[in-house]
């Protein structure tokens, strides 16, 4: 069957993407999944795989075949001798969840077709139903079936597109795309899940209600899930021993909140998931068996920080959340099924205030903290957590909200810098780096995950990426854990950073490192909206200015104003020494991808004046 032209980089393409799933009077599935792929490139050889998802305890994989066919029309069968079983998740202790795979990458090769078919048997924890049209290849058809029992119906939502509406036969639906395009993988694009057309269906009974496993608001979701988590706060002495004895010397809310946030965050995570498919996996251990224990997974720990704050008279509930991806939940379509994590809101007074409070309309003000990100402390929270949308459990009080989002000069990289340059181009000097919230726990994560030489390699390369030949003549680094904070002292060399040109003109850049993340939109056109940041950087510069040497050149200073961001750089020469300033703020955001061209003027202007450099003359 001849393809469309595709762009060099789309590697495979679907050619038929499909899910039936036929749900029996007594609500059990059968779900057969039909996929055929053809490779188009040599990195498409790894689109060759089946697999089949199954609960050990609970689900059955009634088969999985798969079929490779070589462009000459020969195939290649698979079946049980070449399946293997494993663990679905590798870091979790132990987990019902398992998957069976047919892996044929090895022999497959540009122009081959791999197909297969898998079939599952299951029985659902919610009559409530997620499907992607397609990955990040194109797909030339992609289809939903699902066939209930009389006396049955489905809705449905779509995202990332009009409205698919099913073709309904009876009791049949059936929703289908054609000619789906590959997705674009472009730099700062938002998440696969908001790019891709997907669709999110609920179906039962006719008057099915919240107890039924369909819910029609988050305060029914909400209702439901308080009724998993409020049993397993129990407290006992040994709860009330630890509690106290971790807050022996806080004076304040918020130092109590800290130290008891500290110690949960710190307990060993291990994810033990038993009974999933009757829901234990949605349930938290009781908290003191978390404590006995000394180790839980992510609704293991928030849970027994609401009892340990219980102790102190102060209220918690927990939050679930869908980690890694802030744009993920859609208020829209109220189901567990769109969360992954569960962090924890507890209730302050006026007197604790930070960028991570915020006023709930029914309860008051919540910190919202993530007691299981142990890089992140109390007083902030995780990137990939900021501006979601969490489901607080408080019975009919709960329901859906937006997490803060930390405003820029939280989240800062504030920089000065001192050096001396030689006549002969060289430079040595210092460098003294104050790195707060989010931006601290990229370099709190490497220097604790990484040996002391290399984190001092990883500083050195950045040196060099700014600075040709430089080196790191020493280098303290100091963590403020508790206060989101991250020091660095940086004392450097380099010996030809300057260009000395025809013994008369000496050239180089203000700008000797880099900062901590740079963008380049180079493309001239672009398919997908732009995802910005909340963040700031700004360096102070001081250069020694060799003797003999005047300036003859010198950037004009730069200044820019958008929706989004900004950007500003100032120079001054005073008493030989050449005083240079730079700060860049941009906002948490989403870009229309119409305003593309405006986005990369921007950032093409910074990187333009980060490269200008200064010209000296000999006197």
């Amino acid at each position: 069957m001849p393809l469309p032209s595709y762009e060099k980089d789309v590697h495979a393409v679907v050619l038929h993407n499909e899910e039936v799933i036929t749900v029996d009077s007594s609500g059990r599935l059968t779900t057969t999944e039909r996929r055929a792929v053809r490779i188009t490139q040599k990195d498409g050889k790894s689109d060759a795989v089946a697999t089949a998802f199954y609960l050990s305890k609970f689900s059955n994989v009634k088969d999985l075949e798969a079929w490779l066919i070589a462009p000459g029309g020969a195939v290649t069968s698979f079946g049980k001798k070449e399946t293997i079983d494993r663990i679905s998740d590798p870091d979790d202790i132990y987990d019902e969840g398992r998957v069976k795979i047919i892996n044929a990458s090895s022999l497959a090769d540009v122009g081959y077709v791999f197909g297969y078919t898998a079939t599952v048997e299951d029985r659902p924890l919610f009559y409530q139903h997620q499907f992607h049209f397609q990955d990040t290849h194109p797909a030339l058809r992609s289809r939903l079936t699902l066939n209930l029992p009389s006396g049955w119906k489905a809705t449905s939502l779509t995202f990332n597109r009009d409205q698919v509406q099913p073709q309904v036969s009876g009791t049949t639906y059936t929703w289908e795309l054609t000619g789906l395009p590959a997705i674009k993988d472009e730099p700062m694009s938002p998440s696969f899940y908001n790019v891709v057309p997907r669709i999110a269906v609920n179906y039962g009974p006719e008057g099915t209600t919240a107890s039924d496993k369909v819910f029609s608001s988050w305060k029914d979701v909400s209702v439901w899930a308080t009724r998993l988590y409020e049993p397993k706060v129990v407290i006992n002495e040994a709860i009330r021993a630890k509690t106290m004895e971790l807050t022996a010397n806080a004076k304040t809310e918020l130092e109590k909140i800290r130290a008891i946030g500290t110690f949960v965050q710190n307990l060993q995570y291990i994810s033990i998931d038993i009974g999933v498919g009757h829901g234990n996996g949605l349930i938290p251990r009781a908290s003191d068996m978390v404590l006995g224990r000394g180790y839980g997974d992510c609704k293991d720990k928030a849970n027994l920080m609401r009892a340990m704050l219980k102790v102190l008279g102060i209220d918690a509930f927990p939050v679930i959340i869908y980690s890694g991806d802030p744009t993920f939940v859609r208020a829209e379509w109220p189901s567990p099924r769109q969360f992954n994590h569960c962090i924890i809101a507890v209730k302050v007074s006026k007197e604790t205030e930070g960028p991570t409070v915020i006023e709930h309309a029914g309860l008051g003000r919540l910190l919202i903290f993530d007691a299981t990100d142990q890089f992140t402390p109390v007083g902030d929270l995780p990137d990939y957590l900021q501006g979601s949308n969490g489901l607080v459990l408080a019975g009919e009080q709960g329901g859906l909200f937006e997490m803060p989002v930390t405003p820029p000069d939280f989240n800062a990289w504030n920089r000065e810098t001192e050096f001396s340059l030689s006549e002969n181009g060289a430079i040595s000097g210092k460098m003294v780096e104050r790195i707060t919230g989010q931006e601290s726990r990229r370099p709190r994560t490497m220097l604790r995950s990484i040996s002391n030489d290399d984190f001092r390699r990883s500083v050195e390369y950045w040196l060099t990426r700014g600075a040709t030949a430089a080196k790191l003549v020493d280098l303290k680094p100091n963590d403020d854990h508790q206060n989101a904070s991250f020091d660095m002292e940086i004392e450097f060399s380099a010996p030809l950073y300057g260009q000395l040109m025809q013994n008369r003109l000496l050239v180089f850049k203000p700008v000797v490192a880099n900062r901590s993340s740079s963008v380049y939109l180079t493309e001239k056109s672009r398919e997908n909206p732009i995802s910005l940041e909340s963040n700031l950087f700004r360096e102070k510069v001081v250069i020694d200015l060799p003797a003999g040497f005047d300036v003859d050149e010198m950037p004009e200073p730069v200044k820019i104003a958008t929706s989004f961001g900004s950007y500003e750089t100032a120079y001054e020469v005073v008493d030989g020494k050449l005083h240079f300033s730079r700060s860049m703020m941009t906002k948490r955001t989403v870009v229309p991808v119409e305003k593309y061209e405006t986005v990369r003027d921007f950032f093409t202007k910074i990187r333009d004046a980060e490269q200008s450099p200064v010209v000296l003359i000999r006197k």
